[in-house]
């Protein structure tokens, strides 16, 4: 690093040396460093043309300044004259300087003075070397003859360094200058325009200020560019990079203008020999012409100096990038790979079971092929860390360390994975030996089980028996465990305490198995030997295997994948259930040889509930990562149809929810049941809530299979597909959560058949049941998310209880006669929809399509608020119809079940909710009750009491709750609330309907009195008071307290009933409150006959039953809006 910074420094220091001389160089071209004097400068001076640099040369070289004939030359400022002959003389080459200038004076259309005062002024003035002064003396006769004369007396004033010639004519000039060296108005044949030369002046002196600039900016550049300071980061790095590059090829462009513009003044010299092959030019212009060339080379050699220098600059940037993208990159593998270090230090596990062994090797090996990518990316890093090192990178120091560590992680990590690999193989080789001493103990225990005592009662068959016993034991060599200290020794680096209880377990079966057999034996061979007496053999009872509620301790082992293992999962059920049945009737004291064999048909279906839970865990995976991850994967997007972008959610509804669970919960609680798989109902039990997830998913599902039959052909799916080497395509794995869902039941109905004397079947039961109620809830959810057009949320109509299709009459009171009677008759299919809060009656569409297009969808038609509803549980002529009565009976609808059992679970349904409903306004009545009366003040009379009163009412209130369904206890004192708003879903006043046939009809909105029969027999006797808001039906005639004072019309709250027959009541029209007599408030309610008003505005003179629905409402604290719509 120090010596590539070393580096830069001497090329930048190079560069700068030169660029400087570059521009020392064009000073000393242009005469910058003697006269610093530009055209542009004085360019207005020279355009006035008194003085000009033709071009011409003398005999020996020397410039020719002409002095044209210029009558105000005496008016030219001394300042610009001394600027001309100091810019003019600055323009030959110093060579041609050195010999001295020759002045031409052309004066002969002046004056003798003025030839005088220009010489005197020459003279005075002149800042270079002379060679010679021509002077064209006046050309008329007397300024002739004076000129003459003049100049041979002022002499002396004239005396000059160099001698002054007074010529008479031109060719007189001639003589001392060339013709061709001198321009037309001197009679020579010099080509020269004035414009022209101070044109080329001009450009030449800006194209010389150019290629200083450039050398001048570049050098400032240069510095820029060494003093930047290299970024940390790729993105730093990169913008510098093209920052630096971006001002390069400014600078460059600026330099090939530059070139461009020296060029087109070296074309604009030349035109005259382009023109004229001639032609020649004269000295000036090829001392521009050479000017211009070295003003060229100089630019040429700014260019290179700082080519050079960007060379090494940019190859600095680039490598510093590089590095910067392998410090990146070195960060990430590292972290990549020290997650893996972490992840493998995680396989701490060797398997409790053969399955569960291999099921981890599985995982190993996809793991290490997960890895692979990792381990990739870093060997590779770590070659081109080695390339840059071969390229001598500046940071080579830096570099080598970090290939070096990544060879070592890689190797690192290739170890432990080798290492864990030996391990699991270990285990898969340790529990392979207990696999097959547990299948060696269970064949032998068939055996036994198979035996039929009856014929081993005689000799022949107990030989036959006993050639079955001994034949098997001789296969024990091959499959049952030796010694046990062996198999401490060799597999020591793996036996856990939990493995080596395992151990042990396994081989205390085999002990126990083996003395069985052993017993069994010994049986056997007394029968054969023919002896006097019978013996009857007894089974032996497999004390070592009854001892534990779970007594077989190889149920952790897995069954494997292979055939046989498949059929030591599937054959052995009905094999083992026909023998024991047999064994139970061969004979009926072999309980214990019952119980093991039920012990062994537990573990087949434990073996079969992991089995597939592993399976089914393994589909979820394969299907999250072969398509769900595919999904997000760029390379892939091409394959993709438009229909399938951003749905992945929908396509996979929460299979990753599903997953994680599975994984990471419930697959490993269920391990923990291996040895003890009667009580695996308790697994279920603890994670019934999470179960919950698949109504979520199975409520996705109709959107789902949607959504692929829609893009089933996509070439995604089939790559996907190809990838995974699936036989069956995605919708049939998207089909798996489902099937598993339905599979448990079934599973925990065999594992109940076979543990029903077993501590754990109450949880087994109880587990069960929970299923079966998630999968019927799942069931419902799918039919409630068909019902179509409901304008509001059913989710606010609370819990849905049951659901089902039925035949529906109606019956409503306001319908029109024969609309009525042909509802009697004419019955409507609906589906009925029962939730906490409501019931919906929708009409079943059947679908047209496939899948779960074909599913019915339900048109929504009305609802009922459970608030107002009632049931009458028998209708005469059918024992599967119930009535529902809404609204004290305005509506009726008769529903007819399929079957009578269908019915019954639907009116016991209903009962619950109304029950619940009436309950829950008995306790918001009794906490009104208590609120009140200790609000209310005293009455006048000194006598009474409300306090006592208030108490005799809530005991009374306390008597009639024991009775859930009292209507009396339901409408309690305190429990009328204020006058309901009219609609459906709420109380209103109504005339007397007739009475259902069966006197089993109820509801939580029942009538204040069961007066239905008496309102048939035209019996109406006086109401009795009860809390609540009247309107006055008559002016106060008898003289209330003054407090009270009421007229026919005013509203009044009934408060409280206290002693003596005084009623606490509140004037709501006037705000004013007072105890009044019984009997002078039924006067003025009107209530001493049929008649009770609820509200002034709501009553009527008929009206005379009060529906408890408000009530309820009120009392509970829940409005409830008109459900119907």
């Amino acid at each position: 690093m120090r010596f590539w910074l070393r580096n830069e420094e001497m090329a930048l220091e190079a560069m700068v040396q030169r660029l400087t001389a570059v521009c020392k160089r064009t000073d000393e071209i242009m005469h910058q460093d003697i006269t610093p004097l530009c055209a542009a400068d004085i360019q207005d001076q020279l355009k006035k043309r008194f003085a000009y640099l033709s071009g011409g040369r003398g005999q020996d070289g020397s410039p020719v300044i002409t002095f044209p004939d210029y009558p105000a030359f005496s008016d030219v400022p001394d300042k610009e004259f001394q600027n001309v002959m100091t810019y003019l003389t600055s323009i030959p080459s110093l060579q041609d300087a050195g010999i001295g200038f020759i002045l031409v004076i052309d004066r002969r259309q002046d004056k003798w003075t003025s030839v005088k005062a220009s010489i005197l002024r020459i003279a005075a003035s002149f800042p270079a070397n002379l060679q010679l002064v021509l002077v064209l003396r006046p050309t008329g006769f007397f300024q002739r003859a004076l000129s003459d004369l003049a100049f041979k007396f002022n002499r002396d004033d004239l005396k000059m360094k160099v001698p002054v010639i007074m010529l008479s004519s031109v060719p007189e000039l001639h003589g001392y200058i060339d013709k061709s060296q001198l321009t037309e108005d001197l009679g020579g044949t010099l080509d020269y325009c004035h414009t022209r030369w101070l044109c080329h002046r001009t450009a030449i002196e800006s194209f010389a200020l150019m290629v200083k600039q450039t050398a001048q900016m570049l050098q400032s550049f240069g510095t820029e560019l060494a003093e930047t300071e290299l970024p940390n980061d790729v993105q730093s790095t990169s913008s510098v990079l093209c920052a630096h590059t971006e001002k390069k090829d400014k600078a460059k462009e600026d330099m090939r203008l530059a070139l461009d513009e020296g060029q087109s003044i070296l074309e604009n010299i030349r035109e005259p020999l382009a023109k004229s092959g001639e032609q020649s030019l004269n000295q000036d212009e090829l001392d521009n012409q050479t000017t211009v060339q070295r003003l060229l080379a100089q630019l040429n050699e700014t260019e290179a100096a700082f080519d050079e220098f960007w060379a090494k600059h940019q190859q600095k940037l680039q490598q510093c990038l590089q590095l910067r993208h392998f410090e990146q990159d070195f960060r990430e593998v590292k972290s990549s790979l020290d997650a893996l270090a972490q992840k493998i230090a995680t396989f701490t596990d060797v398997g409790n079971s053969l399955a569960h062994a291999e099921h981890l090797l599985k995982d190993l090996a996809s793991f290490e092929e997960k890895s692979s990518a990792s381990v990739k990316r870093a060997h590779t890093l770590s070659l081109e860390g080695e390339k840059l090192i071969d390229t001598k990178h500046y940071a080579v120091d830096s570099i080598r360390p970090k290939c070096h560590e990544l060879q070592y992680l890689c190797d690192q990590f290739a170890a432990e994975v080798e290492r864990r690999r030996g391990l699991l193989s270990k285990s898969l080789e340790l529990h392979g030996l207990l696999e097959a001493s547990m299948k060696w103990c269970d064949e032998g225990i068939y055996l036994l089980a198979s035996q039929p005592v009856d014929k081993c009662q005689s000799q022949d068959g107990a030989e036959a028996a006993l050639q079955e016993i001994e034949k098997f034991l001789e296969t024990g060599a091959e499959n049952k465990i030796q010694e046990l200290n062996k198999i401490y020794q060799d597999y020591e680096s793996i036996l856990t305490k939990d493995l080596m209880e395992h151990v042990q377990k396994v081989f205390q079966k085999q002990e126990g198995m083996e003395e069985m057999f052993h017993r069994r034996q010994a049986s056997l061979k007394k029968l054969a030997a023919k002896q006097m007496r019978p013996v009857q053999p007894v089974a032996p009872r497999p004390e070592a295997l009854t001892k534990s509620p779970c007594p077989s301790p190889g149920s952790r082992r897995g069954s494997e994948n292979s055939s046989e293992g498949s059929t030591l999962r599937r054959g052995p059920y009905r094999r083992a259930k026909s023998e024991v049945s047999e064994s139970r009737q061969g004979r009926s004291s072999s309980t214990g040889h019952e119980e093991e064999s039920l012990a062994v048909l537990r573990r087949h279906v434990m073996n079969e509930l992991l089995d597939t839970e592993r399976v089914y865990v393994e589909e979820l995976l394969c299907v999250l990562e072969g398509y769900a991850a595919e999904l997000d994967n760029p390379l892939m997007a091409h394959l993709m149809s438009p229909g399938l972008q951003n749905k992945k959610d929908i396509l996979f509804g929460n299979m990753e929810e599903i997953y994680h669970f599975h994984n990471r919960i419930f697959l490993r609680e269920l391990e923990e049941y291996t040895d003890c798989p009667e009580l695996v109902g308790r697994c279920f039990l603890e994670r019934m809530e999470e179960f919950q997830i698949y109504e979520k998913y199975c409520q996705n599902k109709p959107r789902s299979e949607s959504l692929w039959r829609q893009c089933s052909d996509c070439p995604f799916f089939q790559e996907c597909q190809r990838k995974l080497d699936h036989k069956l395509s995605l919708d049939s794995y998207l089909l798996k959560p489902v099937q598993r869902i339905t599979k448990y039941q079934l599973l925990l109905k065999e594992m109940l058949k076979y543990s029903k004397s077993c501590e754990g079947a109450e949880d087994l039961q109880e587990a069960l049941s929970s299923i079966l109620g998630i999968l019927k809830a799942v069931n419902d959810s799918m039919h409630l998310i068909a019902i179509t057009g409901y304008d509001g949320n059913l989710s606010d109509l609370g819990k849905l209880l049951m659901q089902g299709s039925f035949s529906v009459w109606t019956d409503h009171k306001k319908g029109h006669s024969k609309v009525k009677d042909l509802a009697r008759f004419k019955p409507m299919q609906r589906h009925l929809f029962l939730h906490e809060k409501a019931v919906l009656f929708c009409k079943k569409r059947e679908e047209n399509g496939e899948g779960y297009e074909k599913a019915p969808s339900y048109s929504y038609k009305q609802s009922l608020n459970m608030a107002a509803v009632g049931i009458t549980e028998n209708v005469k002529g059918d024992v599967r119809k119930f009535e529902i009565w809404y609204n004290a009976r305005e509506e009726v609808y008769i529903v007819q079940a399929p079957t009578a059992e269908v019915k019954a679970a639907w009116v016991s349904e209903i009962r619950k909710v109304l029950t619940s409903q009436l309950q829950a306004c008995r306790e918001a009545s009794q906490h009104r009750t208590l609120e009140q009366s200790q609000s209310l003040p005293l009455p006048t009379p000194p006598s009474t009491s409300p306090s006592k009163g208030t108490t005799r009412n809530i005991k009374k209130l306390e008597e009639r709750k024991t009775d859930p369904l009292s209507l009396e206890g339901y409408m309690s004192p305190s429990s009328l609330p204020k006058p309901p708003e009219k609609g459906r879903g709420w109380s209103k006043t109504s005339h007397p309907l007739e009475a259902p046939e069966d006197n089993d009809g109820w509801s939580s909105a029942e009538e204040l009195m069961n007066s239905s029969d008496a309102e048939e027999e035209g019996r109406v006797g006086p109401r009795k008071l009860v809390p609540g808001k009247y309107t006055v039906v008559v002016d106060d005639e008898k003289g209330s307290p003054e407090a009270l004072a009421v007229r026919n019309g005013d509203m009044v709250e009934v408060v409280q009933e206290g002693d003596e027959g005084l009623w606490y009541v509140r004037n709501l029209t006037s705000s004013k409150e007072s105890w009044v007599p019984a009997s002078s408030l039924s006067a003025l309610l009107g209530m001493s006959g049929s008649t009770q008003c609820l509200s002034s505005s709501e009553s009527s003179a008929g009206s005379t039953l009060l529906s408890a629905s408000s009530s309820c409402s009120e009392s509970c604290g829940v409005p409830l809006s008109d459900l119907q719509g």
